[in-house]
């Protein structure tokens, strides 16, 4: 009957999934029948595209630097519980509704909910576009240093440079950040436009071993520096009197976020699984390789700091902070204390632009799948809308840098003063940690169990995966953790 069951229809050698219900208009149902719905190529492909998605700029700064300030060892052993405990849950919750229904965020939590769980979809695809806005920002600085380290390599590096002054010098003018910003986007927005398989599949298999690739060239040079044992000490060697409470928390946080969990990216990817494609496999492996480049990135660092005089103290004293460790004090490490850094110095904003625009890309992909299931657009007409609208946004936080009035001194949050700081701040604390509650919520105790277990449970997932063990985790410990951070963030908590 109509409503009740969706109808595969083939068209050509795709199959898109069609739900028929009764008042559905014309247009709408048209705009949906002109159009297949692409898939992964393969569990690789879904694999790499996801991992790059999960693996950003918060890998190659955040971590590190929490790692530091929650003293190593004993922190990263949390972290990896609650990754297992809470990450991987909340990853397999998402993927799965999305493979299930075929829809982005909005129409994938009102199949697995109701009607009314599209308001959670549509506040993560608010959280993705006010998140790209300004993680575009930073991504912009990547370019910058590239080209910077580029020039040092096959010039020299100039004598007496403060990096602290480049880098605000850079910062500070708006011609060169709505610049940079405009370079990455329109490169995010050429990745997208040409869709998931050839598109953002294509560039994830030849990005991502690269980025692994530069990755590992990174940690043998590590290695081989002095500091490099005493750092493997400091993450690996747990001592559980110097865990805080706090520390606990940061690690529940961060194994949250790490993973782009709550904004509708793994809905909207797990949407383009075909069901010869294994959920509980794809997010083992993204859950697992994520977790992977932070602990390289984590050692990279911290061989340096441990390497070089000084260095230690700076950190300890807040003077370098995480963006000062990625863009002010490294680039003239590479080219005083690194083994090779004339080399590894370009190589290594390679590797964070690359970073940064596997993430950028599915970012763009939540609002622009949007755009084309609920509006009915065609992909390159939803990718341009949805691109030019964001980059508005990112103009806003391109100049709250520069001292331009209003963008700069807009204060909603006390000390978060910029619209950058201000959006960072709502999307960090409030709109990520309230999508994924939602999505908890939405899986564990609205979507039935049937309906689940028939998504995980489907003759392609491994030896290691129960699906009791699963829903316990997805209804109660995720549900509880991400409270928690909530909770933690209205009594003054700040995990941006």
């Amino acid at each position: 009957m109509l409503g009740e069951e969706p109808l595969w229809c083939p068209f050509g050698v795709e199959q898109y999934n069609i739900r028929l219900t009764q008042g559905t208009p014309p247009n709408r149902l048209e705009a949906h029948m002109s159009q297949t719905r692409d898939h992964w190529s393969s569990n690789t492909g879904l694999v790499l595209a996801a991992t790059g998605s999960a693996i950003g700029l918060g890998n190659l700064w955040k971590f590190p630097y929490i790692t530091w300030v929650n003293d190593g060892g004993a922190f990263v052993l949390v972290y990896l519980i609650c990754i297992a405990a809470v990450g991987l849950p909340i990853m397999m919750a998402e993927l799965l509704i999305g493979r299930r229904s075929q829809k982005s965020a909005v129409g994938a939590l009102k199949d697995a909910a109701g009607p009314a769980w599209g308001l959670i979809g549509g506040w993560g695809v608010t959280a993705g576009f006010i998140l790209l806005s300004y993680y575009t920002v930073i991504a912009g600085w990547s370019l910058f240093y590239f080209a910077k380290t580029v020039s040092w390599t096959f010039g020299s590096f100039p004598e007496g440079m403060v990096a602290g002054d480049l880098f605000n010098d850079q910062v500070s003018s708006a011609p060169l950040q709505l610049g940079l910003s405009l370079a990455f986007s329109a490169a995010t927005i050429g990745v997208v436009y040409f869709g998931v398989s050839k598109g953002i599949e294509r560039v994830a298999r030849v990005f991502l071993p690269i980025l692994f690739g530069i990755l590992i060239l990174m940690l043998i040079s590590a290695l081989g520096m002095s500091g490099s044992g005493e750092a493997l000490t400091f993450i690996f060697r747990p001592n559980f009197t110097e865990l805080e409470p706090s520390s606990v928390l940061e690690a529940v946080g961060h194994s949250f976020f790490t993973l782009s969990l709550g904004m509708g990216a793994m809905i909207t990817y797990g949407s383009y699984i075909s069901r010869k494609q294994s959920v509980v496999k794809a997010s083992g492996a993204i859950v697992a390789l994520d977790t992977i480049i932070a602990l390289f990135a984590t050692i990279i660092m911290f061989s340096v700091i441990f390497s070089v005089t000084g260095m230690q103290q700076q950190v300890d004293a807040g003077e370098v902070g995480a963006v000062g460790m990625l863009f002010v004090a490294l680039p003239e490490l590479f080219y005083t204390q690194v083994p090779f850094g004339v080399v590894l110095g370009p190589l290594f904003y390679v590797l964070v632009a690359l970073a940064a625009l596997t993430s950028t890309i599915s970012l763009l992909e939540v609002v622009t799948s949007y755009l084309i299931d609920e509006r009915g657009l065609g992909r390159h007409k939803a990718t341009i809308v949805s691109g030019v609208a964001i980059f508005v946004f990112t103009i806003f936080a391109a100049l709250s840098f520069t001292g331009t009035p209003f963008f700069s001194t807009l204060e909603v949050f006390q000390g978060k003063a910029g619209w950058f700081s201000t959006a960072d701040h709502f999307v960090s604390n409030w709109m990520l940690p309230i999508g994924g509650l939602g999505i908890t919520i939405a899986v564990g105790w609205f979507m039935t169990r049937k309906a689940s277990e028939s998504e995980l449970v489907d003759g392609t997932e491994p030896k290691w995966f129960n699906y009791g063990v699963w829903r316990f985790f997805v209804r109660f410990i995720a549900p509880a953790a991400v409270l928690a951070i909530i909770l933690f963030v209205i009594l003054g908590r700040d995990f941006s």
